[in-house]
């Protein structure tokens, strides 16, 4: 038979936080119901009768209570999780947004502008970051800055009487009216 686990003494803050965890709106719900476990255990509910409240198993109920008890409100928290580490140092992030955000001129590069495949190729060769044109795009993407694509000659004319000495662009295209009627 498991050996009985109750909560810890609360001081007087701590379960005025409690309470307002277990029973309030706001925050995250994981949070919130771990601290309506504690709670309930704290109001002198067995761990039976808190698994049958909460509608978790025994193990889950007893791990949360004991991690009250070892590190008060602060061990209701998520821990960090294992996992594959970042690929690209925040240094390395750095250097690649502030590189999108130089004009290729002033580095002394033969073009205007940066395309993906031309940041990608100098972050290679000059700064040593090897990284994909996708990646670049999600780099920029989740620091809020957009890629815009370079302007062609579907822009706006450099000439503005370009459209009369063009002419119709097909004899079955019908003259739209101007003016007002």
């Amino acid at each position: 038979m498991p050996e009985l686990l109750v909560l810890r003494p609360l001081t007087d803050e701590e379960a005025r936080h409690l309470q307002s965890l277990a029973h309030g709106q706001k925050g995250e719900a994981r949070r919130r119901d771990r601290a309506r476990i504690c709670w309930l255990s704290h109001t002198g509910h067995r761990i039976s009768e808190i698994v049958a409240i909460v509608g978790m198993n025994d193990k889950t109920v007893r791990r949360w209570i004991g991690r009250f008890n070892a590190q008060s409100l602060v061990g209701l928290r998520d821990t960090p999780r294992a996992g594959r580490p970042p690929t690209y140092t925040p240094d390395e992030i750095g250097t690649v947004i502030a590189t999108s955000l130089t004009k290729p001129d002033d580095l002394g590069l033969p073009f205007g502008s940066w395309t993906l495949d031309r940041l990608a190729a100098y972050l290679a060769e000059e700064r040593g970051i090897a990284i994909k044109r996708s990646r670049i795009g999600e780099v920029l993407q989740a620091e809020g800055l957009r890629w815009r694509t370079q302007e062609t000659w579907f822009g706006e004319r450099v000439d503005p009487a370009f459209a009369e000495k063009r002419g119709r662009s097909s004899p079955s295209t019908k003259r739209r009216l101007t003016g007002v009627l």
